[in-house]
């Protein structure tokens, strides 16, 4: 999804060091490409090589070529440049910016900008918060955890003690990302991070107590801002007359802005460890994802075990 020069600006304009010279008029253009282009060849007004929706860098090559040429040359590539589909262009560094070119960029409603980051340091930072900005996004309720370096996401039905098991997780050594509010971000094609809503983040409601502050209970070291989420584990009541997996052999995934994530269902009754659960769960994922399946192995020692007695 496109996301406006408006938009960019609220959420970059104080880590790049950006400030509006001329165009307000067209904060809502909008920018349709994550890649940054240099302003390069477009800039001697005669090859026509802005890509529709870019933001354009003018760093020190292109203001110099710019400021040598005569004062009605510098009108026309202005005019020739602004003129383009670009979605803004920022001026980067501490060159001079040439009034013409703001005043090219108010006549045409093109944001332009300046940042006192080099070049290569503000297209840089410019692709990753443009990564970020074009995010899928999703938000779902449960508690997500890093337990031995995995994300692990509890769900399951209010009152199921996602919470409780949380905290108890945070006693053994292990940290909380969010509770109740995950927010999804999807990075690449099968990466999706997690991360708590800004206004809950570090804190959790738990009945009878009201709400906590884990960070001010446990110490940073309790708690983390974002993790890649690589299981989820979802709780739900024993149900007495359902058939569920004793052996481990099922693999199961649900599915999260079109990426699969391993799952895990564990059914809970009185007098359960669910947090104990959790965690072996998490080592035993891990072993599984370094090609020890334990569950397999016992089937096929005991596949193995049979065909040896029927072969006697």
């Amino acid at each position: 999804m496109p996301i406006t020069v408006d938009r960019f600006l609220q959420s970059c304009a104080a880590s790049l060091g950006i400030r509006l010279l001329a165009g307000a008029g067209g904060l809502a253009r909008e920018i349709s490409d994550q890649r940054v282009q240099k302003a390069g060849l477009a800039m001697t007004g005669e090859v026509k090589s802005i890509h529709e929706g870019r933001i354009q860098v003018l760093g020190d090559t292109e203001i110099t070529y710019f400021d040598n040429q005569a004062p009605e040359r510098q009108k026309e590539i202005a005019d020739f440049f602004f003129s383009g589909p670009l979605a803004c262009a920022i001026v980067c560094g501490s060159v001079r910016v040439p009034g013409v070119l703001v005043e090219a960029a108010e006549r045409y409603s093109i944001p332009f900008l300046s940042s006192g980051l080099p070049t290569s340091g503000l297209i840089e930072e410019t692709i990753q918060h443009l990564g970020q900005l074009f995010a899928e996004t999703a938000t779902v309720h449960g508690v997500l955890m890093d337990v031995l370096g995995l994300g692990v996401m509890l769900m399951g039905p209010s009152g199921i003690g996602k919470s409780e098991c949380a905290l108890d997780l945070i006693l053994r050594g292990h940290r909380i990302v969010a509770d109740d509010v995950i927010i999804l971000e999807k990075r690449g094609p099968a990466t999706i991070l997690g991360s708590g809503s800004e206004l809950t983040r570090h804190h959790m409601e738990i009945r009878g107590l009201g709400i906590l502050s884990l960070r001010d209970l446990f110490g940073l070291s309790a708690i983390s801002d974002l993790k890649k989420v690589g299981l989820v584990i979802q709780i739900e009541e024993w149900d007495p007359g359902k058939e569920y997996d004793r052996l481990g052999l099922t693999d199961r995934g649900t599915v999260f802005l079109g990426v699969s994530i391993p799952t895990l269902l564990i059914p809970v009754s009185p007098g359960r460890n669910l947090a104990t659960i959790v965690e072996v769960a998490v080592r035993n994922h891990i072993l599984k994802s370094q090609g020890f399946h334990s569950a397999r192995d016992l089937v096929e020692r005991h596949a193995r075990r049979a065909e040896e007695n029927s072969s006697r």
